[in-house]
């Protein structure tokens, strides 16, 4: 039975840990002592120096020869039976998607467990089951984080290939990523160029676009009238030459990478008489093949006579330019959660149910008021005329970052399943992004060196320098509190608590606390827990949300709202809900 008492050791560790929090909030929301920049460099404090040496102290100081191997298979048991459950749910519901299935996997397993659960559980059950928590943190942070780059890495590259390969991706057998290329998060464009070799196959070299610049935009200096000069690219278009612009399916607008100040010299430098600036989608302007510049075209009735090309295919097989040395070169610019470049929503290049063709005339644009916050959907929706989209589909959740590739329909009606290169070479694609993530990653070093030197200390009796110790106990002691201290600052900077709408918040707290629980109470009886230790498990499923799982999301434009309201929500109804837990279970 819990007595007062139990109650009172609780909120003693806890509470000072929300004190921190609110003290946060307050002084971003109501009393202005920090301004977004300083609040920006207090969270980059907390990423770099204070949570990762946090990390390394717990870890180190762990005996990893007295691991607790029956609670550890019980975790792990919950999280490959919900991964399961939703690469099933993925690969045969129609309405299931790899976007959805890495947030249910974040939500429903995923707990604050360094800064919320080692407290909070010593506090309930004694120090013995601040142990267990380091044990979850080491698994999490070496294995479970690194399967959920592994997903979102994959989830990148996945849409790049079908973005700039969606009839040929099969025949890819290598793919070449630039050292400059940390991710495929989708943050900056990136530019694709296919190599066939004599084998028929395709040989894939991926570079930022921004590097290419230098090639596509040269500098004159010919007296005080000197302009931009345009260097043609090698284009699948058969005689044209493109000059990319950045551009997504996305809703959320946001400024082009695109210099309209350049580009407006330019043309003004080339055709003072004939161009007049404007920033409505560069209607009025067409390329002059001949002499390289851009010239003004006449409009009738509003719409521009442009002059229709040869062979204007976009990116068909049959369109395709060879140059001199007999390769095919083919050059994309790719940004999965980049935003239109304008207002109007123009997307280049893109087909006929984006902005306007190569032939000057103007198509249907998405819709994308339809996609509300309140109401959500795991699956495609029906468009306003009762016909289902075709091509990209966003689902209900006011997030760029749920756009998913669907091929078109068969015969019988049916998305077919799109081609994709074999899976070695998406393997060594991933594994290639994932290892430069991780080693740019100072919670990686943390957890590796802490486990390291913990094995060490353990089997060999050695204790640590007590300059060294002392060095990084420091920083590492303040590392609770300033993590809870920078999630306060977060929680103020934010327009809503509820960033998802109110439908999406409840089912996603449904998830955090009512399925996480459920999962690992059936996981720990399954594999014989049973007293205490089943009652640890349960109430460290029912934690708040993870902050890691959150920035993950933000990085990679997946649902990061849902995951925002998982961990602010989450944090604020913690405590009662964990309380409620703990008081059952001690019935």
């Amino acid at each position: 039975m819990i007595s007062a008492t139990d109650l009172y050791h609780v909120l003693t560790a806890v509470v000072p840990l929300y004190v921190a929090m609110i003290l946060a909030y307050g002084s971003v929301k109501w009393w202005k002592i920090f301004t977004p920049d300083q609040c920006s460099g207090i969270n980059r404090f907390v990423a770099l120096f204070a949570v990762p040496l946090l990390s390394f102290h717990f870890i180190s100081t762990n005996n990893p020869y007295a691991m607790n191997y029956r609670f550890i298979a019980a975790d792990t048991l919950q999280k490959v039976i919900v991964l399961l459950v939703l690469a099933v749910w993925s690969r045969f519901s129609s309405r299931g998607s790899l976007e959805w299935s890495i947030t249910l996997f974040s939500l429903s397993t995923l707990p604050n467990t360094l800064v919320m659960g080692i407290p909070l559980l010593k506090g309930m059950y004694g120090n013995d089951s601040g142990s267990l928590m380091v044990q979850i943190v080491v698994l999490q942070c070496i294995i479970w984080y690194t399967l959920m780059l592994f997903l979102f890495e994959f989830r990148g590259a996945r849409l790049l290939i079908g973005e700039q390969f969606p009839d040929t991706a099969g025949s890819i057998i290598s793919f070449r990523v630039d050292s400059d290329i940390i991710s495929l998060d989708g943050r900056e464009p990136l530019q694709t160029e296919a190599e066939v070799g004599e084998d028929g196959k395709l040989h894939v070299t991926v570079r930022k676009s921004t590097s290419s610049r230098s090639e596509i935009f040269s500098r004159k200096s010919h007296g005080p009238n000197s302009g931009l000069s345009l260097t043609p690219r090698p284009s699948n278009l058969t005689n044209a030459e493109i000059y990319s612009l950045q551009s997504s399916r996305n809703p959320t607008p946001r400024g082009s990478s695109f210099n309209h100040t350049d580009f407006y010299s330019m043309v003004n430098a080339k055709n003072a008489t004939n161009v007049s600036p404007r920033q409505s989608n560069f209607g009025n302007l067409t390329f002059d093949e001949e002499n390289a510049v851009f010239a003004n075209v006449p409009r009738t009735n509003g719409t521009a006579n442009y002059p229709p090309p040869p062979n204007a295919g976009i990116f068909s097989p049959g369109a395709k330019k060879k140059p001199e040395n007999g390769k095919d070169l083919h050059m994309f610019v790719w940004s999965s959660s980049a935003s239109p470049v304008s207002e109007g929503g123009i997307h280049v290049f893109r087909g006929p149910d984006h902005g306007i063709d190569l032939n000057g005339v103007a198509h249907q644009k998405v819709d994308y008021d339809e996609f509300g916050r309140d109401e959500f959907s795991f699956g495609n929706r029906a468009a306003p005329n009762g016909a289902d989209r075709e091509g990209p589909v966003l689902s209900k959740l006011g997030s760029s970052s749920t756009a998913e590739l669907h091929p078109k329909s068969g015969a019988n009606g049916e998305a077919g399943p799109t081609a994709m290169p074999p899976t070695s070479v998406m393997t060594r694609l991933i594994l290639i992004m994932v290892w430069r993530k991780l080693i740019r990653n100072p919670n990686t070093y943390s957890s590796l060196i802490g486990l390291t030197w913990s094995l060490i200390c353990f089997r060999f009796k050695v204790e640590m320098p007590a300059i060294v110790a002392r060095s990084i106990s420091i920083l590492s002691d303040a590392g609770l509190g300033m993590a809870m201290f920078s999630l306060g600052l977060f929680m103020a900077l934010q327009p809503r608590i509820i960033a998802c709408g109110n439908t999406v918040a409840t089912f996603a707290m449904a998830v955090r606390f009512l399925t996480g629980p459920a999962v690992m109470a059936a996981a720990s009886y399954i594999v014989g827990l049973r007293g205490v230790l089943l009652h640890i498990a349960i109430v460290q499923a029912a934690l708040p949300q993870g902050i890691v799982p959150f920035v993950f999301a933000k990085e990679y434009n997946v649902h990061p709202d849902i995951l925002s309201t998982g961990v602010i929500f989450g944090m604020l109804i913690a405590l009662p809900i964990t309380m409620v837990y703990y008081i059952l279970l001690g019935l």
